[in-house]
């Protein structure tokens, strides 16, 4: 264990100011992690203190234990990644590669495009026996009616839509590790990664210790494959994706509350999916919905109080929002330390514990 307290900063610039190029950082090749450990839980961990002295603690997973409190309540998105990369032919034979967005329907869904030339409406793609029709189009999706329901077509013929910097095809293990363990509703085009690192085994330690379990579900979307294209962060749009959150859910959090206890987001999904799901009052609803929220620096935090969570690519939407919740200096910090230490980065990586600044 490494146990360094860091000089505290103030902001380099108000939020309005700041650019993409604000959440930049250098990153060694070699510290993006290709597999996952040999065993779940078998990550670091570097946990984030704010505060005028920003303190940065090396530890190991399993430690999480020791960093969380009896009466601690963590939430997990449970959604499940359906194999979303599918690969065909249009009618003229040139060669198609498609990646579900969200299923809408037994036989419709959306998709991303990858071909010489962007089919046209009405025209028809081939794919391993079964036929889509092209019913629409918006900027990058396209809508598509399937001839057999879409999951049994991804079941069979899909692959597993590994990020990009992943550079591996993805084969039996990717399949297991590349899903948690609790992992329950398909429809998810990218791993709620923060989870990846838990097994049964320390959930059930972690229960034992009274650090209670409950589920949200957020289906992780196409549009988190792609880059900002604005250095002007106000001018990103993010891309809708779709929610859940149970009525068990919402009663545990108030519990939680009620005794004292931390709301601990297991990954940026179940924070988007909690704050998405709180009104300004701070009463969180239960159902079903959509949310395109952007969390990045000025944002006001309604719902959680810790954070669990991977490291995330240079200048991303994902990299604000973690300024957003322990301050950007103390991120920058923060990620300066684990390249320093070798942690390794992004789906496959390690983790961190974040908490709220002040």
């Amino acid at each position: 264990m490494n146990d360094s307290p860091e000089a505290g900063m103030a902001s380099t610039s108000p939020a309005a100011e700041l650019t993409r190029a604000d959440f930049e950082y250098l990153l060694p090749d070699e510290l993006i992690a290709q597999h996952p450990p040999a065993e779940r839980g078998a990550s670091r961990l570097l946990h984030v203190e704010p505060g005028a002295a920003l303190r940065l603690t090396d530890l190991d997973f399993g430690d999480l234990r020791e960093r969380l409190l009896p009466g601690d309540l963590l939430i997990m998105n449970d959604t499940r990644v359906i194999k979303a990369r599918l690969h065909g032919h249009k009618q003229s034979g040139g060669r198609i590669e498609l990646l579900v967005e969200r299923i809408e329907t037994d036989c419709d869904a959306i998709a991303m495009i990858r071909s010489s030339h962007p089919p046209a409406t009405g025209s028809l793609l081939h794919f391993d026996g079964a036929t889509a029709t092209v019913t629409s189009r918006s900027g990058a999706f396209f809508g598509l009616r399937f001839d057999m329901p879409v999951l049994t077509l991804l079941d069979r013929a899909g692959a597993l839509p590994l990020p990009p910097y992943i550079r591996h095809v993805p084969d039996a293990s990717d399949d297991e590790r590349y899903q948690t363990v609790y992992a329950r509703h398909p429809g998810a085009v990218a791993a709620p990664t923060a989870g990846l690192h838990f097994d049964e085994s320390l959930l059930a330690r972690l229960a034992e210790t009274g650090i209670q379990q409950a589920f949200v579900t957020l289906h992780v979307g196409a549009g988190t494959f792609q880059p900002m294209r604005h250095d002007d962060p106000a001018q990103h749009v993010m891309h809708a994706e779709r929610y859940n959150v149970p009525v068990e859910t919402v009663a545990a959090i108030a519990a939680t509350r009620a005794r004292g206890g931390r709301v601990v987001a297991v990954g940026t999904t179940s924070m988007r999916t909690l704050e998405a799901a709180t009104s300004d009052n701070g009463a969180l609803a239960a159902g079903s919905s959509e949310t395109a929220l952007f969390i990045r620096p000025g944002y006001r935090f309604k719902a959680v109080d810790a954070l669990i969570t991977n490291f995330h690519l240079p200048g991303s939407t994902l990299m604000m929002l973690v300024a957003a919740f322990a301050g950007l200096d103390a991120i920058k910090a923060a990620y300066a330390h684990a390249v320093a230490q070798r942690y390794r980065f992004f789906s496959y990586g390690d983790a961190m514990l974040l908490e709220r600044a002040p």
